[in-house]
Parts: structure tokens; sequence; C-alpha cells
């Protein structure tokens, strides 16, 4: 397996890993089991994500985050053009709050942190969202972007659909 093809493949199993989390939570709002499997998803997500970072470091940015800063300047540019780096440190943001939302869960317990208040999932998964969408639909072509549009007209539904049950379930 080539370093290129065990990074791409450690961020597609992230994403399907964050999908699958918070979707399979929604399926089973009252139930542990579905809670637990959700949790371990998310983190089985965030797991894979993490080391997507380490990989995407080793074998890109030879563990530098001056390389990694000029090269992310770089693909926006080409996206963009605006060259701009700083889109490496909502990178660092990013892992630093999935880091933080999984320990949450696991450390409120699954009932508590389903209780958290909607906004605080709103800004984090709206965050998440923008980045994911950056990644799969601003910096990549053909059928990633085609794929990342449709996972997040998806998770938009999915956001849209939540809301409107917190709304009429008072929660």
């Amino acid at each position: 397996m080539t370093g290129e093809f065990a990074t791409r493949l450690t961020v597609w199993l992230a994403l399907v890993g964050y999908l699958a989390g918070p979707t399979s939570a929604l399926w089973g709002r009252d139930h542990g089991s579905w809670q637990r499997l959700a949790r371990g998803l998310y983190t089985v997500g965030l797991t894979a994500f993490l080391a997507h970072v380490a990989l995407a470091f080793h074998v890109y940015y030879g563990w530098s985050h001056r390389v990694a800063y000029v090269e992310t300047a770089r693909q926006t540019f080409e996206a963009t053009g605006s060259r701009s780096g700083a889109g490496l440190y909502l990178n660092y943001l990013f892992t630093v709050l999935w880091c933080l939302d999984v320990a949450a869960w696991w450390r409120t317990g699954l009932l508590r942190f389903r209780e958290r208040p909607p906004w605080i999932d709103g800004a984090l998964h709206g965050f998440f969202l923008f980045m994911a969408f950056n990644a799969t639909v601003v910096f990549e072509e053909g059928p990633v972007r085609w794929a990342g549009l449709v996972a997040t007209l998806a998770l938009l539904a999915l956001a849209a659909g939540t809301w409107r049950r917190r709304r009429v379930l008072g929660s």
C-alpha cells in the first residue's frame, strides 16, 4: 500500500465514521445501543482522521509545518486565486474540535451528551460540514467532488430534519 493510497483511504474512513456517528445517533435517538454504536463509529472516524493527518504530514510534508503551510497556500491559490495557508490552521482547529467532541461524548455519557444545547451541535457540525465541503468539493475534482457534493446535500437535509424534530419535540 502506497503512502498516497493510505492517506486517501484514511480520510475516506474518517468521513464515513463521521457521517455514520451522528446519523446513527439520530436513527436511534432514545435507544442506548444505537447511541453506543454512534459514539463508536464517531470515535473510529476520529481515529482514522488522526491517522490521515499523521500520514499526510509524513508522506507529503516530511513532518514540516512550514512545508504544509506553503503547500496549503499553493492549493488554495489554485482553487480560489487567493494565496493563503490559513486553511492549515482551520484544519488544526477541526482536529482539536473533533478530539474534544469525542472526548465529551465519552466523558459525559450517552444521555447527557445528547442533551447538550442544540446551538453547540449546530456550530460544531456546521464548521465540520464547511471543512468537509471545502476538502471534497472546492479542493478536489472529478468523482470526489461529486461525492462530496452529494454528501454535503445529504448532511444539510439531515441537519434540517434534526432542527425541525427538535423544534417539534421542544428539545
